[in-house]
């Protein structure tokens, strides 16, 4: 029997976007295991229930101890050597970075890597930003010398890789994103009243700031209004606390529902979906909404910029602008037929661009798998 590992920096991601491309080596006789930080009596189960071994390794996603990123490395290569799988797909920044030259060390024969957005450090500023930047981009190039492919989910990160000499042309392939469920993610009634919704891990980057204060002036002039926000918080030095997130549940604008399982039920309430982050590969959560058939209100920025086309499945406001976000929220609250015409459109491109069979499509015949 074959193997596939998919290695992941967030073993939550694996659930989340990976499923799709796990089944269908599944039912083309592989065995798959995903690999990824957490405990193992955590997560095995989870990935058992549907067919997968869970592989545990020590990784910190968002440390920089040297020392620390040293002995993963150690720890990888005698996994992949232990594993021995026929291929490896290595996704997000630390896993690309480390998984691949462990991969080679280790022998393992075909090597992809998947880069599904840009961090935080790609955007930042001051010297500290600047040095960090340096030292990734070199670990990007070594890393994707040992890859046969590098699968991007927007054009700018890959014009980045490219114009940068992080990768050669040769390598790269496009998908439109992870792929959304068209399956499980059906079209929802949409309700009358102007309800929006913002599904995020917590990260000031997904402009949660923007949005918290949107709602705020929005509450004051709609009182009508609601503003749900679903995600866990995070280790990322750029999330949200949850005393920064408390005065505005306090104050009654912002209903936060937690981290959910299954997002569904939180789609059935709203009418409206907000992602008002600063790059993305391309967001899941946004194609989720668009396959409930609720309009969308995103930022002109890479990965979000291609979900939606401006004035027909939503409205594009500019990164980091509170009050550009909150006059397309407000148009979107005083137009039901506005919000209805944008969802169908959305349910149509969701189906036509974003499903999850064209993706594993996609990744399967890069990897020589068709």
């Amino acid at each position: 029997m074959k193997k596939l590992v998919i290695f992941a920096a967030y073993t939550r991601s694996l659930l989340t976007f990976r499923l799709p491309l796990a089944r269908a080596f599944q039912e083309r006789g592989w065995e798959v295991v995903a690999m990824g930080p957490g405990a193992r009596e955590e997560w095995s189960p989870r990935f058992a229930a549907h067919g997968l071994r869970f592989c545990p390794v020590s990784l910190e996603r968002n440390g920089l101890n040297p020392l620390s990123d040293l002995k993963t490395c150690r720890e990888l290569t005698r996994l992949f050597r232990q594993e021995a799988p026929d291929l490896l797909l290595c996704t997000q920044a630390k896993a690309v970075v480390y998984g691949l030259p462990a991969a080679r060390k280790a022998g393992i024969p075909r090597r992809f890597a998947l880069v599904a957005g840009l961090g935080s450090i790609f955007r930042g500023t001051g010297l500290k930003n600047a040095l960090l930047r340096l030292l990734l981009k070199h670990q990007y190039r070594r890393a994707l010398e040992a890859a046969q492919g590098v699968f991007f989910q927007n054009p700018d990160d890959r014009r980045y890789f490219l114009d940068a000499r992080l990768v050669s042309p040769g390598k790269v392939h496009m998908i439109p994103g992870s792929g959304v469920d068209l399956e499980r993610f059906t079209p929802l009634p949409l309700p009358e009243e102007p309800v929006f919704l913002l599904v995020a891990r917590l990260l000031k980057d997904k402009g949660i700031q923007e949005y918290l204060q949107a709602a705020e002036a929005l509450k004051r002039r709609h009182p009508q209004c609601r503003f749900l926000l679903v995600g866990p918080f995070d280790s990322n030095p750029t999330a949200l606390k949850p005393e920064e997130l408390r005065p505005y549940q306090e104050k009654g604008i912002v209903e936060y529902l937690g981290e959910l399982e299954d997002v569904r039920p939180a789609h059935a309430q709203a009418s409206i979906f907000v992602l008002p982050s600063y790059h993305e590969g391309t967001p899941m959560s946004t194609l989720e909404a668009m396959a409930c058939a609720r309009p969308v209100v995103t930022t002109d920025a890479p990965g979000c910029r291609e979900t939606v086309q401006a004035g027909e499945n939503g409205l594009l406001v500019p990164p980091r602008d509170p009050k550009a976000l909150q006059a397309a929220m407000e148009r979107l609250a005083l137009d039901s037929a506005l919000r209805r015409k944008m969802g169908v459109e959305g349910l149509r491109l969701a189906r036509e661009r974003f499903s999850s069979t064209l993706v594993t499509r996609l990744l399967l015949e890069a990897m020589g798998e068709a």
